[in-house]
């Protein structure tokens, strides 16, 4: 981990006198060194160009830049506080400039993601219902209406299409107990069952 860090940081050290301008404008350097840190340090846990075969660790690819920006962000300033951002990912973005996070968000997003994968066809097509419909009878509005057709997401809500269950059940735990302080996202799990939780991440999961 402290070789990981060192990386970063040495690559975001080298970015921090190249800030100027917006943080949208991304110089041709910062992309580079970005591409660097996401192949040589990031892939570790988040697969080759984003694309995690380990599931306690997100998929990126294909992740909207805005997203991931805000993410990364979040773990610099150290107000995510789930317990992979504090194991993982606050030490991790500490050394990022504001030009780094936003070449990295940026190489991120123009990544294909991988496919889903499939599971049980039942557990599927319960998670399909609540995406798309909620359940009335205890006050859960549907997924869709953030998150979108097919899960793509938009800039402001991440992508779920193709992501790892696991993943997903973690995170939604961490809505619920209030791990991440995210108002919109506890109110809609704090009154999902267990089982529910799980359907809705086997359907994301199997999606493309």
């Amino acid at each position: 981990m402290k070789i990981l860090m060192t990386t970063v940081g040495a690559v975001a050290a080298l970015l921090l006198a190249q800030t100027s301008g917006a943080a949208d404008e991304i110089s041709a350097d910062a992309r580079l060194a970005a591409q660097h840190v996401a192949v040589m340090t990031c892939a570790t846990c988040h697969g080759p160009q984003g694309r995690s075969i380990v599931p306690k660790f997100p998929a990126l690819a294909g992740q909207h830049p805005k997203y991931l920006a805000a993410q990364l962000q979040a773990f610099k300033a150290q107000t995510r506080g789930d317990p992979d951002a504090l194991g993982y990912m606050w030490g991790m973005a500490a050394p990022l400039s504001d030009e780094m996070i936003s070449a990295l968000a940026a190489y991120y997003g123009a990544q294909t993601p991988a496919a889903g994968s499939a599971g049980d066809a039942g557990a599927i097509a319960r998670g399909a219902d609540i995406y798309a419909n909620g359940v009335a009878a205890e006050g859960i509005p549907p997924c869709i209406a953030c998150h979108g057709p097919g899960a793509v997401g938009t800039g402001e809500y991440p992508r779920l299409a193709g992501q790892h269950a696991q993943y997903l059940l973690k995170q939604l735990r961490s809505f619920q107990n209030n791990m991440r302080n995210v108002a919109v996202m506890h109110g809609v799990a704090q009154d999902l069952k267990a089982s529910e939780m799980e359907a809705v991440a086997a359907y994301l999961q199997s999606l493309r």
